[in-house]
């Protein structure tokens, strides 16, 4: 997050650093929570509270261990849950299950309510994947620092989308088995409880690849953990002397408890609010991009990393905090949430509308931030 201070300043890089520690923490405890289901499903002996504090303090033990071994684990975690993955696919598709796609499409909506309704799961899929973008420097420079940032684009890119795509049509084609063993795992338990039922027919062996599957979320958590950590150190100095490992205990101890604590209804309501809580990902991407760009350029004299800690040779900060207040101002009259629908939104389709949230908050910051900061490093020369 201290990349963002050369664009938003240093006040506007704590108030990013802030919405990230939330972020981290909120994908965290739906982490902790869905694994915990899958754990607690297994036999359905194990309690839910239990199954959490398993998966959170899995991870927990990783990031102690440090920084490489992070590396390492993330490394060969993903070829394990992969395998597993392709033979949900299969379960799903065979009897007793059965992907029912036909009986799906029948009930889909058409005209405008389609285009909302993807348009709704589109900025799902994006909150979904974004917040990588601001914790990607995390790990990201582990990389030799003559490393081709072409390179670096296409691994990143490629590293998010493939898996999340792999994944989502798994879990839409899921959606459409009839048998009532499988909707009502579903409907009692949630997806942990449906995962294993897909995974019945093998007995003894599902249960193995269910403990494992839902050990896969440390994948997930290790990261958050570990940069919701470093975020809170970029609050500032005073947050810098107290050593990472506190941080670290202190944001396991938070999801897991609030893991535990809101287990049957909490997570739900966290991912509705997660939801609403990821427009700021949309107005960082553009704004930093465009900094970079525009006004990094090595013709312009690029970054002084050095300066990163010293707020009077870094941007004021007035040009990205107001952008970032007009991206607010796009994502909250083009979203379309549990809780509110922007105006714009309810323009497209049903009563739901579509959700227009990111798009507008990207584009409404990415007008006004280019002339903002022309004229702020016109005035204050930096």
């Amino acid at each position: 997050m201290v990349i963002s201070r050369f664009s938003f300043g240093y006040v506007g890089g704590v108030i990013l650093s802030i919405f990230n520690i939330l972020t981290q923490l909120g994908f965290s405890v739906t982490c902790v929570v869905l694994g915990g289901q899958t754990l607690a499903s297994i036999n359905n002996t194990l309690p839910l509270p239990v199954g959490i504090v398993i998966v959170a303090v899995c991870a927990l033990i990783i990031c102690f261990f440090g920084y490489d071994l992070l590396h390492i684990y993330e490394r060969y975690a993903y070829i394990v849950i992969a395998i597993i993955v392709i033979m949900l696919y299969a379960l799903g598709g065979s009897p007793p299950a059965g992907y029912d796609l036909v009986a799906q499409a029948a009930s889909e909506p058409t005209g405008a309510n389609l285009a909302a309704n993807i348009l709704s799961f589109g900025g799902i899929m994006f909150g979904a994947v974004s917040g990588w973008s601001p914790v990607a420097a995390d790990f990201n420079m582990r990389l030799p620092a003559d490393t081709s940032p072409t390179y670096v684009f296409i691994l990143t890119f490629f590293g998010v989308y493939i898996p999340v795509v792999f994944v989502s049509i798994l879990g839409a084609c899921l959606m459409t088995i009839q048998n009532p063993d499988y909707t009502t795992a579903y409907g009692e338990n949630g997806m942990g409880a449906l995962l294993s039922q897909t995974l019945s027919p093998w007995g003894g062996g599902g249960k193995f690849l269910m403990v494992v599957l839902s050990l896969s979320v440390i994948a997930n958590n290790v990261p958050n953990t570990y940069s919701a950590a470093l975020s809170i150190q970029a609050l500032g100095k005073p947050f810098q002397r107290i050593p990472r490992f506190v941080w670290t205990v202190l944001v396991f101890l938070i999801y897991t408890v609030a893991g535990i604590v809101g287990r049957e209804s909490f997570s739900a309501i966290l991912s509705n609010l997660l939801s609403i809580l990821s427009y700021w990902t949309a107005f960082f991407v553009v704004v930093v991009a465009e900094e970079h760009f525009l006004f990094r350029r090595p013709s312009q004299g690029g970054y002084n990393l050095d300066d990163y800690a010293t707020p009077s040779k870094l941007p004021v900060g007035i040009a990205g905090i107001i952008a970032g207040l007009c991206g607010i101002a796009g994502a909250v009259i083009g979203m379309s949430q549990v809780y509110y629908t922007g105006p714009v939104a309810i323009l497209i389709g049903d009563e739901f509308g579509g959700d227009l949230g990111f798009e507008l908050a990207a584009v409404f910051s990415g007008v006004v931030y280019p002339p903002l900061r022309w004229l702020e490093r016109r005035h204050f020369g930096r």
